[in-house]
């Protein structure tokens, strides 16, 4: 088992593993882009493993957008959440102290990053994203990384001013939403993410797609992909800073050991198959932070 927190080892001596110092409750935050219930029931195992460890009652919340959970962050609500790059940009500009950022998703081939695709239904003609002009276009949410601060950069600076290009641009309010769209032809293209391992037809090995495929929302062989990001890092998982030092302590060290101590809760965390959770730091999310601060500053 992996020791990643060793500094903080005598520390969580202290304490059992039955009962947690200085808390009476633990609250963590899901990110939309799937439904509610969905994102309850993928993290059941998650919440039952750091209640146990923690030893005093956990909860899992569900905001219906990104801004529910990074506001929770913010306000002290929320304990701990995994996020985009760009949403704990977001915390972290707001307030510098209010999380730290512990861990992120290791791929199969031991990358830490991820990518945005752009997409159409295979019969609506798109084979490309320069086909795409004149069409519809989604995006996931305006705190979503991969599904829109990245891709609308990225976009704009190859095919300029994204509401002339585009007949629509539009959010559909999270990545399963902008996948189920495109694939009911609500909408003409839109972006996601995956991890870009394995295969297309199996909505790659980790991501958006994959876990739309799994839950039989979307038959990945009625989709093509038509554009491709630069690689993302990876979002973290960040814990209040507010929070007792062993308490932090048990549920990064619990996270990190969970492709060991149970695969198919890790499966749900990481959105499909990856290899572990490894450390983090805030140096690895500069670059996000400076574009969304860009972004910001230009609205």
């Amino acid at each position: 088992m992996k020791q990643i927190v060793l500094a903080l080892a005598a520390t969580t001596a202290l304490t059992s593993a039955a009962s947690a110092q200085g808390i009476t409750g633990f609250n963590i935050g899901i990110l939309g882009g799937e439904n509610a219930q969905d994102r309850m029931t993928s993290s059941e195992c998650y919440r039952v493993a750091i209640e146990k460890e923690l030893g005093v009652p956990v909860k899992v919340f569900t905001p219906a957008d990104y801004d529910g959970v990074i506001q929770g962050l913010l306000g002290g609500t929320l304990d701990m959440a995994w996020l985009g790059a760009s949403g704990y940009a977001k915390i972290y500009l707001t307030d510098a102290e209010a999380v730290e950022v512990k861990l992120t998703k290791q791929n199969m081939d031991g990358s830490t990053g991820y990518y945005a695709f752009g997409f159409a239904h295979k019969d609506s003609g798109i084979t490309s994203i320069e086909e795409a002009k004149g069409k519809g276009f989604a995006f996931a949410e305006p705190n979503s990384t991969s599904g829109y601060l990245v891709p609308a950069a990225e976009l704009t600076e190859t095919l300029g001013n994204l509401e002339e290009f585009f007949s629509e641009v539009k959010f559909s309010g999270g990545h399963e939403q902008t996948i189920v769209a495109v694939a009911n032809g609500d909408v003409d293209a839109g972006v996601s993410w995956a991890d870009g391992l394995g295969n297309w037809e199996d909505g790659y090995n980790s991501g958006a797609f994959r876990k739309a495929a799994d839950s039989g929302l979307v038959e990945m062989n009625d989709l093509v992909e038509i554009w491709k990001s630069k690689l993302i890092p990876e979002g973290p998982m960040v814990v209040r800073k507010a929070l007792p030092e062993d308490v932090k302590a048990k549920v990064t060290q619990l996270t990190a050991d969970l492709h060991e101590t149970d695969k198919a809760c890790a499966y749900s965390v990481a959105a499909g198959e990856a290899k572990d959770f490894v450390e983090v730091g805030h140096d690895e999310y500069l670059g996000v932070i400076a574009a969304r601060k860009l972004q910001e500053a230009s609205q």
